[in-house]
């Protein structure tokens, strides 16, 4: 399969980089996030909060699943926990190019400062709780990723031409 698909920590510009990239190489876009919500028709944090990760968890392994049966190449802009989970991993090896988008720290803390829809980062300080899931990720994200881009000081036109210039 030849989909590209986007991995990397929250907030790390995975869903704007995707709508971006998917406009250049006329090809649809899709996000495992939106399309979950859809299909439960509920909002990632209700589901969260009413079900549990491991619930959601098994939802989004659903979708990486239905995607792979999909043939018509796409964008796939993947939640950051996802690539996180080994099961799910030759899945999107399979998928096509797995691409890393990666942020520095401050700059996640910047951009998801407010945000209250992340379930996995409630609770307790903001910048501990990147800092913690961001050391349990960063191996699984660079073990599964084909391509490494940091998107620290870049725009997003100049990420979409390292992407498309490195598939």
């Amino acid at each position: 399969m030849n989909h590209i698909i986007l991995i990397g920590f929250m907030g790390s510009g995975k869903t704007t980089v995707g709508k971006r990239l998917s406009e250049s190489l006329n090809i649809p876009f899709v996000d495992t996030d939106e399309e979950i919500e859809k299909t439960s028709n509920m909002k990632i944090a209700d589901i969260f909060s009413k079900y549990g990760e491991v619930y959601f968890r098994d939802l989004e392994t659903k979708e990486v699943r239905k995607l792979l049966k999909d043939t018509k190449r796409k964008v796939i802009s993947v939640g950051g926990g996802l690539a996180v989970q080994e099961r799910n991993q030759p899945y999107l090896k399979k998928m096509g190019t797995v691409i890393f988008l990666e942020a520095r720290e401050e700059n996640l803390i910047k951009r998801l400062t407010g945000d209250t829809t992340r379930p996995m980062l409630k609770g307790g300080d903001l910048k501990e709780r990147i800092e913690t899931l961001m050391k349990q990720r960063q191996e699984a994200y660079h073990r599964v990723a084909d391509l490494h881009i940091k998107t620290d000081e870049k725009n997003i036109e100049e990420i979409v031409e390292e992407i498309k210039n490195g598939i």
